[in-house]
């Protein structure tokens, strides 16, 4: 599996994700940098934790298998909010859609809400 792949699907989920109300949450990241809202954007859609998800959306078979991504850093604010999105767009018929562990704890997505309650 090549990179080029999963940022095909990420740029794919991104669209998708943005169609069911999804807004970047540029104004709270990157205080210190003086770019423009597109290049924001593009920066915030390619965190490691998007990656991932789109890289384990394409190779988990069959459709409704759970999967787990796990790292050693926090997840931000605009993650967890395309991903509680996320969760409700991917038909996963599972109890638990998506798994993401954090360096404080775990995430359990599944459609449009996560086990930790939006505090993290």
């Amino acid at each position: 599996m090549d990179r080029s792949k999963a940022i095909a699907k990420l740029e794919s989920l991104g669209k998708e994700v943005r169609n069911a109300g999804y807004a970047p949450e540029t104004k709270t990241i990157y205080v210190l940098h003086d770019i423009d809202e597109e290049a924001k954007e593009k920066a915030l859609m390619n965190h490691s934790k998007r990656l991932a998800i789109a890289f384990g959306l394409i190779n988990t078979s069959p459709p409704g298998t759970t999967f787990r991504v796990m790292k050693n850093f926090r997840i931000c604010g605009g993650c967890h909010n395309f991903m509680k999105i996320l969760s409700s767009i991917e038909d996963r018929n599972t109890r638990e859609y998506l798994i993401v562990r954090d360096n404080k704890r775990f995430h359990h997505f599944r459609v449009v809400t996560c086990s930790c309650r939006d505090y993290w």
